[in-house]
């Protein structure tokens, strides 16, 4: 799913937004962190027994922060592929697909998730600190295109339930209906549906690694849908799951965080990312040419890390590729004690010569080297 943000916020405002739900976190005890000026939940119980509850049985989170930007007209597939790194206009009714908006230099502005919601309308769904970035840039590009670029953030709540039954929660949800079958519902595929007397846009999509869905509602409809969902879910272990928990599995999963892993400064395939990259496409897209030369040969490349014990390297943490090397070649972007594995796990950006698998590096912990292997990645893969 479209990773979470903390970057480029040049143009965001400073007021201190809250979510549609946040009166329900208050309610159920969570604690608070500003994220891209927005005050969400971080963790209710611990991180620990979300995380876990997540991978064992399902967790329910609040994405309103995101932000929903719809692009609708004649020429809203061919504008998209224009705009974007990917092929948008070829992907089929409610399929969604993960894209990026590049910039002239072909650093990544955003990562963002595209559904085709009706033959000539999509909804893109673009990180939160990114939210303004990625409007200014959408609009700017669509001025030769007979399409209009709405931002719909402030109209549409987003609420994710990830985990192995989080198919029967929804099921089980009274005054959903879903136009269609759930089990049938591929991944990265959506249905329409209804809660209540509104619209949703049901989503067999996610950023932990697990089997899950997000559900798009208007935000007059936010609240009971929450509460209808966490009724649902009592039977089947649910519980309210913070940012926290999203961070480590999404981490376990090898899915990039902007801010982390992704930058204006990053090209795709330094990040693992090139295949997003269509330069088969037959559009002159924002991005191609500096696409097409690519990241220099000395370029540093994303890679996975792994520890014994405890100590995990964290974000800016240095890599070594000796333990007496007085020079860094690598930083970490990512990092955490791994809840799923029990062994230290890192992202990081590490110069080419070290990014073959089996590779030993040193991590930099508050002044100690620690040995890391490189892995690769994702360093978790649920069992389907």
């Amino acid at each position: 799913m479209t990773s979470d943000t903390e970057a480029h916020t040049d143009s965001t405002p400073t007021v201190e937004r809250f979510s549609p739900l946040h009166l329900a976190h208050v309610d159920a005890g969570a604690s608070f962190t500003d994220f891209a000026g927005w005050q969400m939940p971080v963790r209710y119980s611990s991180d620990l027994a979300e995380h876990h509850a997540v991978r064992t049985s399902a967790g329910i989170f609040d994405l309103s922060h995101m932000a929903e930007i719809l692009v609708a007209g004649p020429d809203a597939g061919a504008f998209l592929d224009y705009a974007l790194a990917g092929q948008l206009s070829t992907i089929d009714l409610l399929q969604a697909k993960y894209s990026l908006i590049l910039n002239r230099a072909g650093g990544i502005i955003d990562d963002i998730v595209v559904y085709r919601t009706a033959e000539n309308e999509y909804l893109v769904i673009a990180n939160a600190g990114n939210r303004f970035p990625a409007v200014k840039a959408l609009t700017a590009r669509a001025t030769r295109f007979d399409v209009t670029v709405t931002d719909q953030s402030d109209d549409v709540a987003l609420i994710a339930v990830q985990g192995p039954n989080s198919r029967a929660i929804l099921e089980a949800t009274a005054d959903l209906t879903v136009d269609g079958d759930l089990s049938a519902l591929k991944y990265y595929r959506a249905l329409g549906g209804t809660f209540q007397a509104g619209r949703v846009l049901i989503a067999r999509t996610g950023y932990t690694g697990e089997d899950g869905f997000e559900l798009y509602v208007d935000v007059p409809d936010a609240a009971a849908l929450w509460d209808a969902l966490r009724a649902a879910g009592a039977s089947f272990h649910l519980v309210p799951a913070g940012l926290a928990s999203r961070d480590t599995l999404r981490l376990e999963a090898g899915m990039p965080l902007y801010g982390h892993e992704l930058s204006t400064s990053t090209y795709p395939a330094q990040a693992g990312l090139g295949r997003v990259v269509n330069l088969a496409k037959e559009v002159d897209f924002i991005g191609r040419e500096a696409s097409e030369e690519g990241p220099s040969a000395e370029a540093r490349v994303l890679v996975g890390l792994e520890s014994a014990g405890k100590r995990a390297g964290r974000a800016d943490y240095p890599v070594y590729r000796s333990a007496d090397a007085t020079v860094a070649d690598g930083v970490i972007t990512s990092g955490a004690l791994s809840p799923t594995l029990g062994h230290p796990i890192a992202m990081a950006y590490v110069a080419p010569g070290l990014a073959r698998l089996g590779t030993q590096v040193f991590v930099d912990v508050r002044g100690t080297r620690i040995p890391a292997t490189v892995t690769a990645l994702p360093f978790y893969k649920r069992q389907k």
